[in-house]
């Protein structure tokens, strides 16, 4: 017994993250433990800003290499990118925003390669027909558990999902750490995983089938698991749907502002009431908590950086926030400034303050 105590002790020294970081995924590779334990100092140092998409297009421009809207009037890049695999699945070479796939590889590896971090979510077609938002059945979820009518066809679609997925190396073969997060905003009921679609028992499924299916079955070690809901006024309808301990590394929440300038302070409260209750929750099951979509359309307020989002997280102790995209083909669809849009300098003022961290502010995160 003491041997065995000596062991432990020694190998605890020898790699200090099997002290420091628990994650789902026990065979995680050394760089995604890193990611995790360094994802838990940044929370408590202040918060990293993140931006959906932000290097393959943005408010008037497409794959131009190198650019960003954020860089364009911050100077930095994001701290974190949000990436988009929806249709994926289906065999196609573009996602559902028409952003090829392998672009989408090319710039993952380059963020990592400047020590930038990347998260994917995956708005997945219904299985039963018809794209994610397709959400008139309470019969798709069950359809792809074992026993299912589609469960045939889920396999293959997470099949496509884990070769993307380990395609994702740098430039000596390594997997790219991600921070996965697969159906999310469950709580609504707008996706056809979402509360009025299936059971907590059937979500529960679901989750727990994909997180075993890609860590077992197609021996991914790359990955962190992001569980999102939409916006929760408590703890309990928060968790209803948590898939437990042993399967989620982050808590995350989907919040965004709706109601222009008048909505502001309840945003503000929204948000800093849902960070409460997550990242106390996070500190107890010592896991991450993050703002994991947030932003307010066409960014129609001056001072929204510093005067409105800033308010609602700076009090938390989450790693980052995440806005929306800015799409090319939607004039009004953006959530990060661009070079002369009317919230620009605010952000500049935002990017200045010391606990606000973009990507060459970040220290070595898979180190």
């Amino acid at each position: 017994m003491r041997l065995i105590v000596t062991i432990l002790i020694l190998l605890n020294l020898m790699d200090p993250l099997m002290a420091k970081s628990v994650t789902v995924d026990a065979n995680a590779t050394r760089e995604t433990k890193a990611l995790y334990a360094n994802l838990k100092k940044m929370a408590s140092k202040g918060v990293m800003f993140g931006h959906q998409d932000d290097a393959v297009y943005g408010h008037t421009w497409k794959y131009d290499a190198g650019a960003s809207d954020v860089k364009s009037v911050a100077g930095d890049y994001p701290a974190v990118f949000g990436w988009e695999l929806g249709n994926l699945e289906l065999g196609r070479v573009s996602s559902l925003d028409s952003v090829y796939f392998d672009s989408v590889r090319v710039r993952i590896k380059e963020v990592y390669k400047r020590g930038g971090i990347n998260t994917i979510s995956w708005h997945v077609n219904n299985p039963l027909g018809g794209n994610a938002w397709r959400c008139n059945t309470t019969e798709a979820v069950k359809s792809v558990l074992p026993g299912g009518t589609k469960q045939a066809l889920f396999r293959q679609w997470l099949d496509r999902l884990a070769t993307f997925l380990g395609s994702l190396k740098d430039d000596t073969g390594r997997a790219i750490p991600i921070l996965f997060r697969p159906f999310h905003e469950h709580t609504g009921d707008w996706f056809w995983w979402g509360a009025k679609q299936c059971t907590p028992q059937e979500y529960v499924a679901l989750w727990k089938y994909t997180v075993n299916y890609l860590i077992q079955t197609k021996k991914l070690h790359q990955l962190l698991f992001i569980y999102s809901p939409a916006s929760s006024p408590d703890a309990a309808s928060y968790f209803e749907r948590y898939p437990g301990d042993d399967m989620v590394d982050i808590l995350g929440i989907d919040i965004y502002q709706y109601g222009g300038e008048q909505a502001s302070n309840r945003f503000v409260a929204e948000v800093q009431n849902a960070l409460k209750y997550m990242t106390q929750a996070a500190k107890a099951k010592d896991k991450v908590a993050v703002l994991s979509e947030t932003g307010i359309e066409s960014l129609p307020i001056k001072n929204w950086w510093t005067e409105v989002i800033y308010k609602a997280v700076s009090e938390s102790d989450i790693a980052y926030f995440l806005v929306w995209r800015n799409a090319p083909d939607k004039p009004g669809h953006f959530y990060a400034p661009y070079p002369g849009q009317l919230s620009a300098d605010d952000f500049i003022r935002f990017k200045a303050m010391k606990d606000v961290y973009f990507e060459s502010q970040l220290p070595l995160m898979y180190k």
